[in-house]
């Protein structure tokens, strides 16, 4: 299964999360990391990342990174958000935090950060057939969002967040009351566009995320904070969380820090961003929001997994592409076949990822043997897959390894007849880690070629579907594909002695 990891560099806190995810299979985190920085402090003060700010952001980017890469992920994306848009000094703090992550990092727009905070909700907690509301409120900024039947309707992005407000309009401990006026209208100018664009509702159900609302939530939830990771989906009404925020107001730090669920340094934001969220559900008269987890994270690795994001890491790049076209040529092979079968194998190798937990770039082994597992025919009909077997091993192959080589010779061997066992000569030839990838490559070559039985490239697509236990192959086939199902059924034995779990192949009408 593809593993990615994001990096969200807000105003208050860096966020890195690392997780393995694919089509129709449960996100799976691996990894998650948050550190507070404050970064937006000196900006929304002087306009300036500073110097210790930056210095600080840079050695977590780096630890972070140490983190990831252990994990063997395919695709990464790290963006700034409100701090960094904002500061003067942006183009060297991207410059050398770029260079201690190892990566590019981007500055996104208010737009492009709603857009992912709405992938983030909708991956961790869909909401199909549902008009829902989505305030997030960050360091730097707030996103209002609109989301329709899980489709993003209306964005917002406004300079509401915490550290922001804090710096701006609370500069006494507990906060001054005409202090708290100003910031109140504040806020009520920055909704009004959205409010006058989305209007009062009716919404199905509004949800917060960030670490303020987990802090709220928690809070009227008596939720510890060593257990906040229980708060996601908790609710809290807007009487609660005006209660709340009258509460934490009229507090000094250290009482702000004694009330449960807040952190101590949370509490030093906690006001502000209440009181955004006080005013949203008094604007938008909701009589209460749900606490989501998500967040910038969660959407990023749902936009790389949607996108393919590494995929090409699996596919043979133009040079390897080349070198086995022109052998597959030579031998005589009918290339619309070849190059069916090595894409109806790329797609498995990609769909079944969840069970076979290979390398990406064994892919490319797959698709290679793809093209070359018929050039056997050339010497004979009879036993043709052997022939392929030594022409592929005692060929030149530009592009390739002799390892990867050797490999490729072997899945051509076993493309048909018998699977590979370490008793025959040609597997005795081979590294042991190898020779273990080998096993759950064969039946998928073999599926990719029955399902060309014809040579007619009659399955145009194919889906891979789990489904209690089973894998199911649905085929997009205009023309009858009866020919290549039956040849994929005397294959499939294969399949599910390798991998464990029944195999099913349906027809889904073009």
């Amino acid at each position: 299964m593809p593993r990615y990891a994001a990096i969200d560099i807000g105003s208050n806190s860096i966020r890195m999360q690392a997780a393995e995810t694919g089509d129709g299979i449960a996100t799976t985190i691996l990894a998650a990391e948050r550190q507070v920085t404050r970064l937006g402090a000196g900006v929304f003060q002087d306009g300036r990342i500073t110097a210790d700010a930056l210095q600080f952001v840079c050695e977590n980017l780096a630890r972070m990174s140490q983190i990831y890469q252990k994990l063997d992920v395919i695709g990464v994306r790290a963006v700034a958000t409100s701090a960094v848009r904002d500061a003067s000094n942006q183009q060297e703090f991207l410059e050398r935090a770029s260079k201690a992550l190892g990566a590019p990092i981007e500055i996104i727009s208010g737009q492009e950060e709603a857009r992912l905070i709405h992938l983030g909700v909708q991956a961790r907690w869909p909401q199909p057939g549902k008009r829902v509301l989505m305030i997030d409120v960050g360091g730097g900024s707030a996103e209002v969002i609109l989301s329709e039947h899980g489709v993003l309707s209306e964005a917002f992005s406004k300079p509401l967040g915490s550290v922001r407000l804090t710096e701006v309009f609370l500069r006494t401990d507990p906060p001054a009351p005409i202090d708290l006026h100003r910031l109140n209208e504040y806020i009520d100018e920055k909704l009004s566009a959205p409010l006058n664009k989305i209007g009062p509702g009716p919404f199905d159900r509004a949800i917060a995320t960030s670490a303020t609302a987990a802090a709220m939530v928690c809070a009227v939830n008596r939720v510890a904070r060593s257990r906040r990771d229980e708060a996601d989906r908790l609710k809290a009404s807007a009487a609660q969380i005006r209660k709340f925020y009258r509460d934490v107001s009229v507090l000094d730090l250290n009482g702000r820090r004694k009330i449960q669920g807040i952190g101590p340094n949370r509490a030093e934001l906690i006001v502000a961003g209440a009181a955004v969220f006080r005013r949203m559900l008094e604007l938008f008269q909701q009589p209460a929001l749900h606490y989501s987890a998500a967040g910038v994270r969660d959407g990023i690795i749902a936009d790389l997994a949607a996108r393919g994001v590494g995929r090409e890491l699996s596919m043979l790049n133009r040079d390897q592409r080349r070198s086995v076209e022109q052998m597959a040529r030579r031998y005589g092979v009918q290339l619309s076949h070849a190059r069916k079968v090595a894409d109806l194998g790329h797609r498995l190798f990609q769909s079944l990822q969840p069970l076979h937990r290979l390398p990406p770039a064994l892919g490319k082994l797959l698709e290679a043997a793809a093209y070359l597992h018929d050039i056997g025919h050339f010497v004979s009909d009879t036993s043709h897959h052997k022939h392929s077997y030594y022409l592929v091993l005692h060929s030149d192959l530009p592009g390739f390894t002799d390892s990867e080589r050797q490999m490729i010779a072997l899945l051509c061997r076993y493309h048909r007849k018998s699977m590979p066992t370490p008793r025959h000569s040609p597997c005795q030839t081979i590294d042991p880690d190898s020779r273990r990838a080998i096993n759950p490559l064969v039946p998928l070559l073999r599926i990719a070629d029955s399902l060309d039985r014809s040579h007619e490239q009659r399955v145009g697509d194919l889906q891979v579907h789990f489904r209690n236990g089973s894998v199911t192959l649905a085929l997009d086939s205009k023309p009858d594909p009866d020919l290549e199902i039956w040849a994929a059924e005397r294959v499939a034995e294969a399949f599910r002695e390798t991998y464990q779990v029944q195999l099913q192949l349906t027809r889904v009408r073009a």
